[in-house]
């Protein structure tokens, strides 16, 4: 697992106010909730997990860990599930809750919600697990406490890659720089699937994906190629499918089920 760090103006912040603060103002620079839907079925995300979600009735228990604008939380509650967005963004929230009042949103921490023991059928998190410097774990057991048994859970973290390998060995020593502070942890397929296993779930497969991001990464920070030229993205789209995934995918993706008949997990030592 590899620490990526993030100039902060108030590096003293508690990591969860920070967390908070940060994606909420992400948010808010995306211009708040907008219910843009119609990107969700050509989501790499969506792919690996459409086949899973078939198998569900309708009507099924869904979470959307870290649901940001909430985009998905309306996409599956539109395909007939009942699904429960939580986002530790209250601002984000509440205005999810005021524009689309037909979803359930709520706001609380993902390591600690305020859900009943075995209340979901599947439970979906992207980019989300790898913001907390203690790791994934009380991310991965909060989300096995509040999982049915055979229940799914869907993951996606941030790839360490190949090129991330390679050039992270490569770069030379920054010199110091006062308000740097923790921003994610980049993980491996095998660590992905490690921290699963540990938290008491069954590993189904773990995938690359987001390949085109990665190029797109690649082109702007190791060719200086700004993203929003029709070059950069025109390259990515030539480029994305001949480069292997674990060399150039953005993110990680794992499907993993709770073993059926099984109760909350016991913490490391227990």
């Amino acid at each position: 697992m590899r620490k990526d760090y993030i100039a902060a103006a108030e590096p003293a912040d508690h990591e969860t106010e920070f967390v908070e603060k940060y994606w909420t103002a992400v948010w808010e620079q995306e211009g708040g909730p907008q219910g843009q839907l119609d990107r969700i079925p050509h989501r790499d995300e969506y792919r690996v997990m459409a086949p899973y979600m078939a198998q569900l009735p309708k009507g099924a228990r869904v979470m959307d860990g870290g649901c940001g604008l909430g985009d998905w939380t309306l996409y599956f509650a539109r395909q007939g599930f009942s699904v429960a967005g939580l986002d530790l963004s209250r601002q984000t929230v509440e205005q999810l809750q005021a524009r689309f009042p037909e979803a359930e949103f709520v706001d609380g921490d993902i390591r600690r919600t305020s859900f009943p023991d075995a209340s979901f059928d599947a439970y979906f998190s992207w980019g989300v697990f790898e913001h907390f410097e203690s790791g994934l774990q009380d991310c991965v057991h909060e989300a096995f406490r509040v999982v049915k048994p055979g229940g799914l859970l869907f993951v996606s973290v941030p790839l360490d890659n190949l090129r991330h390998a390679v050039l992270g060995s490569l770069a030379r020593p920054r010199s110091a720089v006062s308000n740097l502070r923790f921003y994610q942890w980049r993980l491996t397929r095998a660590e992905l699937a490690r921290e699963l296993e540990i938290g008491g779930f069954e590993v189904i497969e773990v995938l690359p994906i987001n390949k085109r991001q990665g190029v797109l990464r690649s082109l702007h920070h190791e060719f200086g190629l700004r993203y929003e030229w029709l070059l950069t993205k025109g390259l990515s789209v030539l480029l994305a499918p001949l480069i292997p995934g674990s060399l150039i995918a953005h993110m990680v993706i794992a499907v993993a089920r709770k073993p059926p008949n099984k109760a909350q997990h016991a913490g490391p030592g227990q």
